[in-house]
């Protein structure tokens, strides 16, 4: 077996801990140096010296270190490890042209790492980070492989890249100048017109990048990557900030990419919009932040099935204990007055060039409405209508009694100096160190490792999980979530939406979620509200409709379709005027129809 050791720097606290870690390792206490220290007085495990006992690992109050075992035929595959006990990844994809090639995995586990080295911004080490290779030994070590060809043309400069960046809000600090000049720049290709016409940034030719919102960024950003003159293209989580309408057409305009025989590569959680774009997937699975482990090449439908059941035939590997199943069938429920814990009258809200308008409604307890509509239509509008940040133009309609209002905005401000911990604490007091509070909300959204660490210090995701359980951690009447699975991946939207679900039924609350991953919507809601309207104009929100209504009502108005697939009950993307298209809009049914086109 090899040894994985992990130390996270960022949790090691040599100085606070009494090297615990160092006084009861069994190989210390036998004379062998497994544990050494570097001249900043961190702990260095060496791992062919470590038994993998695990003492360390329990002993460690910051829980700083991680190790695993894994076969010892993994060693040959080591792509690159950014140091001593830090990340490891093992293999790596190969892009074909005219093939769109999809990235599937946890949040941790490597794929931007992957999209970096096959970019040429990290030169694979091949685990030798001591003394790392140059690009004779890289390309030597690939002999008879794709990538061999691959990187001989990238380190010579016959190959071309250009990559799409994950955080495009990053954007505004590297970037100046109006959306047209920078698609002007970029340019080399003769498509600015027809993206820019394609991707709806003709509103915004004449505004200066820092002004524009996240939606507008990331439509920017793929607008100016597909308009560049390259071999490969890479795209690091494109549909981000994007409503369903825009996913599919930028999904649309990077598959057209594959279609001039280019080499595209994606890393995406939205799972209809991974299958839609993508030719073949390859899973990254591994623990995170410790080790990733890049899959054989499947074809989309069967690489993301796959995926969802947690195993993998063809490498005789079970990654995860349960697999993942979606509704083919709208769940029923029904209701009662007595269950009503809010309703609204008929409202309006008016800005100075915006104007929205909303049909009156009810929701009931334990109940999780769904808010579905394009970007810039009302929703985040709405919801600070309902918590009463914002007051509508009329006298205030909110009935059904007083009641405690808990809301996660959409944009998650970053100023709080303390811990994660320090910050939950504040909202639930002495049950945060319950055993109820930890398996309803902490293990769930995955925030063991992180409770420790400053607010102000995490990632995009990290920060996104504390705000939903700062949110869901307070005793409230109603609660609002504003786009909750931004930066989250596959396996936390879905731990996010059965969490929400079960705060909600717990508490005999009712619950209002925007969201544009419809995977993620079909997973957790119970009615649906439907915005429509002019983006940037007008909006118009519809009373809650059950679920086929509102998928119906909201599938129709941005034309598309989805069928079901028989093995999972995931919803897919049909391609437009295909004849399950055809079908479906005839039969009127968009969304909870099964692949064999049968209710």
């Amino acid at each position: 077996m090899v040894r994985v050791a992990v130390l996270d720097i960022d949790r090691c606290r040599q100085k606070d801990c009494g090297l615990l870690c160092y006084k009861y390792c069994p190989m210390i206490r036998t004379k062998v140096e497994a544990i050494k220290f570097e001249k900043d007085g961190r702990p260095v495990i060496v791992e062919p010296l470590c038994t993998g006992c695990g003492i360390c690992v329990k002993k460690c109050p910051f829980t700083a270190i991680t190790i695993v075992n894994l076969p010892d035929e993994l060693e040959k595959d080591c792509c690159h490890r950014f140091g001593a006990n830090a990340f490891k990844l093992y293999r790596l994809p190969i892009p074909r042209p005219g093939t769109v090639l999809g990235l599937l995995g946890k949040n941790g586990t490597g794929k931007t790492t992957v999209l970096k080295v096959l970019a040429g911004e990290i030169k694979p080490n091949l685990c030798n980070y001591e003394d790392p290779p140059d690009w004779p030994q890289i390309i030597k070590n690939y002999r008879g492989s794709v990538l061999q060809e691959y990187f001989k043309n990238l380190s010579t400069g016959k190959l071309r890249v250009v990559s799409k960046l994950q955080y495009v809000d990053q954007t505004i600090h590297s970037a100046s100048g109006t959306v047209s000049e920078i698609l002007e720049d970029a340019d080399e290709r003769g498509e600015m017109n027809s993206v820019v016409d394609r991707l709806q940034l003709s509103a915004v030719l004449d505004r200066d990048i820092k002004v524009l919102s996240g939606g507008e960024l990331q439509r920017l950003a793929i607008a100016s990557t597909v308009c560049r003159e390259a071999d490969v293209y890479l795209f690091d989580e494109p549909s981000s900030y994007l409503d369903v309408k825009q996913r599919i057409e930028a999904a649309r305009v990077i598959r057209s990419l594959a279609y001039d025989g280019k080499m595209v590569v994606a890393a995406e959680h939205d799972l209809a919009v991974l299958d839609y774009l993508s030719d073949q997937v390859c899973m990254l699975y591994g623990q995170p932040a410790v080790y990733g482990i890049v899959s054989n090449v499947h074809g989309v439908k069967v690489g993301i099935n796959v995926y969802l059941n947690g195993y993998i035939p063809d490498e005789n590997l079970r990654f995860r204990d349960i697999p993942i199943k979606f509704h083919v069938r709208p769940p029923t429920t029904t209701w009662t007055a007595q269950d009503i814990v809010l309703t609204w009258k008929e409202m309006e809200k008016s800005y100075e060039n915006f104007k929205l308008r909303a049909e009156p409604g009810d929701t009931h307890r334990g109940e999780v409405v769904g808010i579905l509509g394009p970007n810039g239509i009302g929703k985040t509008t709405f919801i600070r209508l309902l918590a009463g940040i914002e007051k509508p133009d009329q006298a205030y309609q909110r009935s059904q009694g007083e009641i405690d209002v808990s809301y996660k905005p959409q944009y998650i401000t970053t100023d709080y100096e303390n811990s994660v911990e320090s910050l939950l604490r504040t909202i639930v007091k002495d049950e945060f160190t319950s055993g109820w509070y930890r398996s309803e909300i902490i293990e769930p959204l995955n925030l063991e490792k992180i409770v420790d660490r400053r607010v102000n210090e995490l990632s995009g995701g990290e920060l996104q999980r504390t705000a939903i359980a700062a949110c869901l951690s307070k005793r409230a009447t109603v609660y609002l979530l504003d786009e909750p699975s931004a930066y989250l991946d596959v396996e936390e939207r879905l731990a996010m939406a059965r969490t929400i679900r079960r705060i909600v039924e717990n508490h005999g609350s009712a619950a209002f979620v925007v969201e544009h991953d419809v995977s993620a919507l079909d997973f957790i809601a119970d009615r649906i509200m439907v915005f429509s309207g002019e983006p940037g104009l007008k909006g118009y929100a519809e009373t809650p409709l059950n679920l086929r209504e509102g998928m119906n009502s909201f599938l129709k108005g941005m034309g598309i379709t989805f069928r079901r697939d028989p093995s999972t009950g995931r919803p897919r993307v049909n391609k437009d005027n295909s004849r399950l298209d055809r079908y479906q809009k005839d039969l009127g049914e968009y969304y909870y129809v099964s692949a064999s086109g049968k209710e």
